[in-house]
């Protein structure tokens, strides 16, 4: 069985003129021949109107008068018979011999011979489509009464027909002027609307053939077109921003992992002698191990929550942060064993994705805990709002030793671990979670020294508030 031809790819372009230049005939069709149907019909009922009443006033006249043939002579001054245009009139005498013949003379047929000799006057009888020479004629024959003659009354309607014909050459010559020029018009038209769509499409095609997505899409405009263009080159910039994200967030995961899984072949290749080892060196390298493990657990942990963070798909929906904020107090409370307390002011409903907030606070709690692990004070959750028209804000405040005017501007990015903490556990990726939950939700996070000792950190939900101590800041040292 041979293979089926691919069929062939009609372009936008081609289809639209071709479709423009179709309703264009049909429309000019249409209208040219119901145009000629009208004018010709008008044309054919004046002819046909102008010899009727000729005719019918010549046989008034035979029966009001009695008239003979000479009366109708057109030698004789004066005579009776009014000649309309294109009107030709042949006189008969008593036995039907030509009186006063016609331009051209008309043929005189027996009807007409008998009319002639007819006693009644105004006895009539009509020929249709007489051929004299190479014209046609509409011939009506009038008898004079008591056999003196008759009086012969035709129209040319050849010239009519011609003029028709004409007429009708003209308009199919306009007919074809007008959709070759409707197809010139569509095709121009189709070019200059397609035009954006074939860079939209060059783009889509460079993309699909490179893998680039940081193509710029040159489209202008705004209509549906200029829209989609937008909304096009959007897209990429989403797209190329989460490819350079989850680049950063590979190299950064094998930067971070590199350590832990060095340390533990380290100490797996010490398990070979593990035996020769002294009792208390055995249960630190034991101890070491469970440390190692721990820490690169929690590390892959929080390595995965912040990828779920970035391609969060749970459905947002109205939350209050106040009653949010309480849950994640009674669970930190129960697993760190301090005293947390929150404190609400305000409106603190929004809109949001309630797992990836509670994530956030929870992640404020712990990193206070961390830091402020011997302290008796209770860490603080305010959760207040709105500030601004939409807008939350929630802060967590410790009397740890507070975060240097240097690691301030840092502390939000990922796995940026300030000098007095790279002793304790942890990745330095749960302050980077809060600052995506927080721009996800359109605000910002933030972090400054708490007053008398210990710190503020925290995040807005709706807006970045211009007056947070840092939460320009944090958001401009992002993706540095």
């Amino acid at each position: 069985m041979g293979r089926l031809r691919r069929p062939r790819l009609v372009s936008l372009r081609t289809t639209f003129a071709v479709s423009f230049a179709a309703v264009t005939a049909a429309v000019t069709l249409l209208v040219g021949v119901l145009s000629y149907g009208a004018a010709a019909r008008l044309v054919r009922v004046d002819q046909e109107t102008v010899f009727d009443e000729a005719v019918q006033d010549l046989r008034a006249e035979v029966r009001d008068q009695a008239m003979a043939p000479e009366d109708f002579s057109s030698q004789a001054p004066g005579h009776d018979l009014v000649r309309p245009a294109r009107t030709d009139v042949q006189v008969l005498g008593p036995d039907a011999r030509i009186v006063d013949p016609g331009s051209p003379g008309l043929p005189v047929m027996a009807a007409d011979r008998r009319i002639a000799a007819d006693g009644t006057a105004g006895r009539m009888v009509e020929h249709k489509d007489v051929d004299v020479g190479d014209d046609v004629y509409r011939v009506a024959t009038v008898a004079l009464g008591g056999g003196r003659g008759a009086v012969q009354v035709a129209q040319e309607f050849s010239d009519t027909e011609d003029l028709l014909r004409a007429l009708q050459q003209r308009t199919l010559i306009l007919m074809a002027a007008v959709v070759v020029l409707a197809g010139l018009f569509g095709w121009w038209l189709a070019r200059r609307i397609t035009r954006r769509l074939v860079v939209l499409t060059s783009a889509a095609e460079d993309v699909a053939r490179t893998r680039r997505l940081g193509i710029q899409v040159p489209v202008a405009g705004y209509d549906e077109v200029g829209r989609l263009g937008r909304a096009f080159d959007r897209m990429l910039g989403r797209l190329a921003q989460s490819e350079e994200d989850q680049r950063r967030l590979v190299q950064d995961a094998g930067h971070e992992l590199r350590t832990p899984l060095t340390s533990l072949r380290t100490n797996i290749s010490l398990l070979r002698r593990i035996d020769e080892l002294p009792s208390g060196t055995r249960d630190e390298l034991v101890a070491d191990l469970t440390q190692e493990a721990r820490e690169l657990t929690d590390l892959v942990n929080e390595l995965v929550d912040l990828a779920a963070g970035q391609s969060d798909t749970e459905a947002p929906r109205r939350v209050d942060l106040a009653d949010l904020a309480e849950d994640v107090a009674g669970l930190a409370g129960r697993r760190t064993g301090r005293q947390v307390v929150v404190r609400a002011s305000g409106d603190t409903t929004t809109d949001g994705r309630p797992g990836m907030l509670q994530r956030a606070v929870s992640n404020l709690v712990e990193n206070a805990a961390k830091f402020d692990r011997d302290g008796t004070a209770p860490i603080e959750i305010r959760v207040s709002g709105p500030a601004r028209p939409g807008t939350v804000r929630v802060e967590v405040l410790d009397r740890g030793p507070g975060v240097a005017d240097d690691d301030l501007v840092r502390v939000f990015d990922r796995f940026y671990r300030a000098a007095d903490a790279r002793s304790l556990p942890g990745s330095g990726l749960g302050l980077s979670i809060v600052r995506e939950v927080a721009l996800a939700h359109g605000g910002a996070p933030f972090a400054s020294r708490r007053e008398g000792g210990g710190s503020v950190m925290g995040f807005t939900v709706g807006g970045v508030e211009r007056g947070d101590p840092l939460g320009g800041l944090s958001t401009a040292s992002v993706d540095t």
